[in-house]
């Protein structure tokens, strides 16, 4: 294969991967429920609610940008090959 039929398949089989997304709303299986309301909730959660990720899970980025260089701290385990 040349390199120009090799990009022609990559673009194809990404194109067809990107096609298989969900078309439709997120739903319990049939004949299955969703799972039972937690307690003083005032109803069951959704699908949606239950795919949606909590602070601890995801927890947001803090970028510390440095505004000088700094001396890197001596790294232990930073050892020369054996």
């Amino acid at each position: 294969m040349t390199g120009r039929t090799r990009k022609i398949v990559f673009v194809l089989l990404a194109a067809a991967l990107g096609a298989c997304g969900a078309r439709a709303p997120l739903a319990p299986p049939p004949g299955e429920s969703l799972p039972p309301a937690p307690y003083g909730a005032p109803g069951p959660p959704d699908a949606e609610e239950l795919l949606k990720l909590d602070a601890l899970a995801a927890p947001e980025r803090s970028v510390e940008l440095r505004r000088r260089s700094e001396e890197r701290e001596d790294d232990p385990f930073d050892l020369p090959p054996e």
